[in-house]
């Protein structure tokens, strides 16, 4: 299995509201992909600009077939215009 912890920074509030909207369209998306074991956006509780989306999927191959779905490029693009995004993969 796979596990990323996407770690997302917004550049002001408003890019943040932009940001968060697009990380649980994908989140809502994303848990219904072939092989996702698990997928949600958290919010921090100490920090108002920060975001992290936590993600689970059976192998690689399900994450690349996630990763090439119309709503990943859409909502990603989103995500990265709006701040600093960086990623963590453990692979278990």
């Amino acid at each position: 299995m796979i596990r990323l912890n996407c770690f997302f920074q917004a550049k002001s509030a408003a890019e943040y509201k932009l940001a968060l909207a697009a990380a649980i369209e994908l989140t809502n998306a994303s848990r219904m992909h072939k092989g996702n074991v698990a997928y949600d956006t958290f919010q921090s509780a100490t920090r108002p600009d920060v975001f992290m989306i936590c993600e689970t999927w059976e192998n690689q191959e399900s994450l690349n077939m996630h990763s090439a779905t119309p709503e990943f490029e859409k909502n990603v693009g989103i995500i990265n215009s709006c701040g600093m995004l960086k990623l963590e993969k453990f692979d278990f």
